[in-house]
């Protein structure tokens, strides 16, 4: 039966082969750039020139090529291939890395971090992981490749301010150079090679499109809360390690041990918000509660004194706040954004989200140059404000899933009559044809849509 096949079965050995490999390069590549974060603030004023608007600058300079580059970079992958722009971009991102360690200046470290950050190969490998999987499988290994992006941000805050310690920041940027090549190393090597590369709408960015995914009014509200939510990030690692090392006296090889259970314990306080936001279509409260209390902890932050328990407990309350955010976007995005074109709002999601980490750095640095420490918490507390009051407007999402129908088998001498079909089993909510692609794109409501009625269309092969 069609419904069979169109099922979410299980991964086939190829695609879990291309998951795990696609997976571990995102991961590599992702802890080279989060690495500095928890430590750079620390070491940085021993580099000749260094300024606090110059530190903030070398934190967040890769987002401002990785905004520019990632989608022309997925665009050449198309034309070129998908392996070989990812090889490029890596080895890219190592002679960036090469560059920051040998640098003895601000300004050398800020070049290679620009470097970095124009290896910009996200979206290349979303298009190879498209490439090497069906398209009932492809939202899952899609999943698998996001999460190891949360894992790398963890993994990065325990082993940063160790290797720090031991290594020194130029040590630091040396492993990540390393990183880089044993990515190099797994897409030859362990990620298969696609039969063919083509344009997928649902996982790639359209340049076509970008127009329409920037100033659609819930993708627009989306787009600029992401780039809010990581300029705050970015800007608070400026101050947090100071702030660990001076006002409560831990030792950085000692960081680790806040951050870990921080994090782990925010990870698991997040978790019956998203299934609420979820389950129970509550997605506009709980990001408007996870913007609020972000904010609210961040003024705490800047401005209550009290001991490192406390401060620890409402670092706690902004990561919970942060990762709930974090994860709700992307939801969030893929829902409102029509299918056909979620590749192109979730690039320009991507795209706002490094751009806020370049903004978060430059202008996090200035701020701690005129107001000091607690000036950076309370202009990302005010950052949030702005963002909690623009999504106030925002419509909610209807709780739609993305569906892709294979057009192999279809009648397709009249498209108008079979979209008109499509849009009239239940539970189809849009369905837009493209016959160059291969499949139908549409937005379904679970809770009605079953595939097996898809089997009453006309032309279908059972």
């Amino acid at each position: 039966m069609y419904a069979k096949t169109m099922s979410v079965e299980n991964l086939t050995p190829l695609e879990k082969r291309a998951a795990l490999g696609l997976a571990g390069v995102f991961a590599l590549r992702m802890m080279g750039l989060f690495l500095i974060l928890p430590v750079f603030a620390l070491f940085a004023d021993r580099l000749q020139g260094a300024t606090p608007v110059l530190i903030g600058l070398a934190v967040g300079a890769y987002g401002l090529t990785q905004a520019l580059l990632q989608i022309p970079f997925g665009v050449l992958s198309d034309r070129i291939g998908r392996k070989p722009v990812i090889i490029g971009g890596l080895l890219l991102f190592a002679l960036g890395s090469a560059v920051a360690a040998l640098s003895t200046t601000i300004e050398g470290v800020i070049l290679g971090r620009f470097l970095q950050g124009a290896g910009a190969i996200a979206a290349a490998i979303m298009a190879l992981a498209a490439d090497l999987t069906r398209e009932t499988s492809r939202t899952r290994v899609m999943g698998m490749i996001g999460a190891s992006i949360g894992m790398a941000f963890i993994a990065s805050l325990i082993l940063g301010p160790l290797l720090a310690v031991n290594l020194g920041i130029a040590g630091i940027f040396w492993i990540t150079a390393i990183l880089a090549l044993g990515g190099v190393a797994m897409v030859i090597w362990w990620v298969p090679k696609p039969d063919h590369c083509s344009i997928h709408r649902e996982a790639e960015p359209i340049p076509a499109m970008l127009g329409q995914a920037m100033t659609h009014p819930s993708l627009f509200r989306l787009n600029f809360g992401v780039f809010i939510l990581h300029l705050c990030l970015t800007a608070v690692f400026l101050v947090v390690p100071l702030e660990l090392r001076d006002r409560f006296a831990l030792v950085t090889a000692d960081h680790w041990q806040l951050y870990l259970p921080v994090m782990v314990l925010a990870m698991g306080l997040m978790v019956p918000f998203i299934i609420i936001a979820e389950k129970r279509q509550k997605m506009k409260e709980m990001l408007l509660l996870a913007i609020a209390v972000a904010g609210l902890s961040l003024l705490a932050m800047g401005l209550t004194d009290g001991g490192i328990w406390l401060f620890g407990g409402i670092m706690l309350l902004f990561f919970a706040a942060f990762n709930l955010a974090e994860a709700i976007g992307p939801s969030w995005v893929s829902k409102v954004a029509p299918a056909e074109m979620r590749g192109t709002a979730m690039g320009a999601f991507a795209s706002s989200q490094f751009a806020g980490a370049f903004v978060g750095g430059l202008g996090g640095g200035w701020v701690r140059h005129e107001f000091g420490d607690a000036g950076v918490f309370v202009f990302a507390a005010g950052m949030m404000l702005i963002w909690l009051l623009l999504l106030l407007g925002i419509q909610r999402p209807r709780h739609l899933s993305n569906y892709l129908l294979p057009l192999q088998g279809l009648d397709l001498s009249d498209l108008a009559a079979l979209q008109r079909r499509l849009l009239a089993v239940p539970g189809v909510a849009a369905a837009q044809i493209i016959v160059e692609d291969g499949v139908a794109y549409m937005k379904v409501d679970n809770a009605q849509f079953n595939s097996s009625d898809l089997d009453g269309l006309v032309g279908v092969q059972v």
